[in-house]
């Protein structure tokens, strides 16, 4: 079956991680960064944030588009890392880094991304997640300095990034890559069948 290229993506996020994972693609897209509100009450099970996040991301843009843009699928993801069941986000500090990457390092942890996609045309929505292990191996106090050091990790969940230098953190994962790396790409192709879009 031939991709539909009459339709085309917008991902409703600034991050270059996500842009890169989507052009790889080689679908049509485009970037229409989100503001959504990203608080959530701190009872919440982890799948529930992953999933009420990406899904305000998609919304918020969804409801920004005038006129409404019928041709686009609009794409919304969110992700964390759950540490024994703490919830970790962004770092705002290589200091807040560093203390992550202490609590994170010689242990297990799960990352979850949740993924929004709203039909431009008709509104519908499909909300869906992906959770992956991953294993980090213990590290001296000199590497986790350095590492917070780099900033590499400022803007990502848990103040690492598996697909730079944060690789050499890590030592074994079980689950989907992509979902580390911020978007599950094998989760949202079949997503996207459901709206008639075809990666493959």
């Amino acid at each position: 079956m031939e991709n539909n290229q009459s339709r085309q993506i917008i991902l409703a996020s600034s991050s270059p991680r996500r842009r890169e994972l989507i052009a790889g693609l080689h679908i049509p897209f485009e970037i229409i960064p989100s503001h959504a509100d990203e608080t959530t009450p701190e009872d919440w099970a982890p799948e529930r944030i992953v999933t009420e996040l990406a899904h305000r991301k998609a919304v918020a843009v969804y409801q920004s588009l005038t006129p409404a843009r019928t041709d686009s699928i609009i794409v919304g993801s969110d992700t964390i890392v759950v540490l024994n069941g703490r919830v970790l986000g962004k770092p705002s500090s290589k200091e807040e880094a560093a203390s992550m990457l202490r609590a994170l390092q010689g242990q297990s942890h799960q990352v979850f991304t949740g993924v929004s996609c709203i039909d431009g045309a008709t509104g519908d929505t499909l909300t869906d997640y992906r959770v992956t292990k991953v294993m980090m191996r213990a590290l001296s106090k000199v590497e986790i300095a350095a590492y917070a050091e780099s900033g590499e990790g400022l803007d990502k969940a848990g103040a690492y990034a598996i697909q730079g230098l944060g690789a050499t953190l890590v030592t074994e994962i079980q689950g989907c890559y992509f979902n580390v790396v911020g978007l599950p790409l094998s989760l949202l192709s079949e997503m996207l069948k459901k709206f008639d879009m075809y990666v493959l």
